[in-house]
C-alpha cells in the first residue's frame, strides 16, 4: 500500500486482499469476539481489566493472522482508522457468510 486511501471502499477492497489466507481471517473473527465479550464482560461485571484486554485480543489475534499466516504488514499500521472499519465490516460479512471462513483465495467481495 503506497498511498494512503481517502475513500473507504477503495480501502476496503484492498483490505480484503490482504486477509486471502483463512487463518487470519479466522484469527481475526476470534479476536472481534473476544473484543464483543470484554465489552460485554466490562458492562455486566464494571472491571476496568476487560477494558484492558480489548486491544491485546483485537489487535494480538490479527497481527498472528498477518505475520505468520498472511505473511504481510496489517493495514492498522498505515490506516489504523479504516483498518478498524474493514475489521468490523469483514466480521459482520464473515458473520453473515458473505465472506468465506474457509476458502483460500478470491475472497467474495459483497
Amino acid at each position: 500500500m503506497a498511498d494512503k486511501y481517502t475513500d473507504f471502499s477503495a480501502f476496503y477492497a484492498f483490505y480484503l486482499t490482504e486477509h486471502s489466507n483463512k487463518t487470519c481471517r479466522q484469527l481475526h473473527f476470534i479476536g472481534s469476539t473476544l473484543v464483543l465479550l470484554c465489552i460485554t464482560a466490562f458492562i455486566v461485571m464494571g472491571n476496568t481489566g476487560y477494558l484492558l484486554a480489548i486491544p491485546l485480543c483485537g489487535y494480538g489475534f490479527a497481527w498472528v493472522g498477518h505475520f505468520v499466516f498472511e505473511k504481510n504488514r496489517p493495514a492498522s499500521f498505515r490506516q489504523p482508522l479504516f483498518s478498524l472499519m474493514g475489521d468490523w465490516v469483514m466480521y459482520w460479512q464473515l458473520l453473515s457468510g458473505k465472506i468465506s471462513f474457509s476458502q483460500h483465495e478470491g475472497i467474495r467481495k459483497a
